[in-house]
């Protein structure tokens, strides 16, 4: 996987350092081959952060014509019309085959390429009104975290870089690869919650949450089990109604939804795991059938049981 990330004189370090912290980690730990990002400016000499520091180890924009991956990981906060060279070059990537990720402000030069014409992208919700008169082509969504179209992809303000990049880890290399990641990085492996691009609610982690971590503990031990509301709220000694209200604030997202995300989080899990047959997976994680097991798993992402264990499995001896 060759991934390149492009700066410019003023880029914050925080947008740098995003995907090269997540993909760099994924070749750390030993998990995949080739995940190294490289840096490259439009004149291949270096640049200056918002910060202050000279980023000088840069390539030119020859790299992109070889990349796997073109980051584009932030633009210049006064949102400058994209070069034409540079568009062109986004363009010629993505027909070449190349993913596309636009992170943050880093959406506007995807956008201006062209190449998210007729499908919808968000950014930092603060550019939203913006891009979507910059572009009148895009649908411009900005509830997202992120939005993934396969050849490319685009995501919220700032911390939002981190949950991209991680999906980019999770499409490529499968969940238990993306979560050994997110559990070195000490962030969520995948966050949920409508506007969480600047109300920033990361799935609790195990025993957080205060008044709320050990029902949430309680659940993902029980994933088995039905767990209605009711049975959360009353394992957290709350009425339905205060519970539910809490639960949003504290996740972003209604219980139902989080126990189904959690359940297919296990699902997959196991998927690429073990060699139980799928009719065992879908009882372990809590489904109430076989089929309705493999309507959620397609709706959630995109195939079936069997084909993403055919494809993220460890392969046998």
């Amino acid at each position: 996987m060759r991934i390149v990330v492009h700066a410019f004189d003023g880029i914050t370090m925080f947008h740098l350092a995003a995907p090269l912290l997540v993909f760099g980690e994924v070749s750390r730990l030993g998990l995949a081959e080739g995940w190294t990002p490289v840096v490259w400016t439009e004149d291949g000499h270096g640049i200056r952060t918002a910060e202050g520091l000279r980023v000088e180890a840069v390539a030119g924009p020859d790299v992109v014509e070889d990349a796997d991956l073109v980051v584009m990981p932030s633009w210049p906060s006064d949102l400058p019309p994209t070069d034409a060279v540079l568009a062109d070059r986004i363009r010629a990537a993505q027909a070449r085959g190349s993913h596309i990720a636009g992170l943050c402000l880093g959406a506007f030069p995807v956008v201006d390429s062209g190449v998210l014409d007729g499908r919808d992208v968000v950014t930092h919700w603060g550019a939203v009104e913006e891009l979507a008169k910059r572009r009148p082509d895009v649908t411009v969504t900005p509830a997202a975290l992120y939005r993934d179209h396969g050849d490319v992809l685009t995501s919220a303000g700032t911390a939002s870089a981190i949950d991209a990049c991680l999906s980019i880890v999770r499409s490529q290399l499968g969940s238990t690869a993306a979560a050994t990641v997110a559990r070195h990085l000490v962030v969520a492996p995948q966050r949920e919650g409508d506007q969480a691009q600047y109300v920033d609610r990361p799935i609790p982690a195990a025993g957080g949450v205060g008044d709320l971590g050990t029902t949430i503990d309680w659940a993902l031990a029980h994933l088995d089990e039905r767990l209605s509301v009711d049975d959360l709220a009353a394992h957290a000694r709350m009425s339905r109604r205060n519970f539910t209200r809490r639960f949003a604030e504290v996740t972003g997202t209604t219980p139902a939804r989080w126990v189904l995300t959690r359940r297919l989080d296990e699902a997959r899990r196991l998927l690429e795991t073990t060699t139980w047959p799928i009719s065992r997976i879908a009882e372990e994680c809590g489904f109430s059938s076989v089929v309705t097991f493999r309507q959620n798993f397609t709706t959630a992402f995109a195939t079936t049981p069997t084909s993403y264990r055919r494809r993220f499995a460890p392969a046998g001896p």
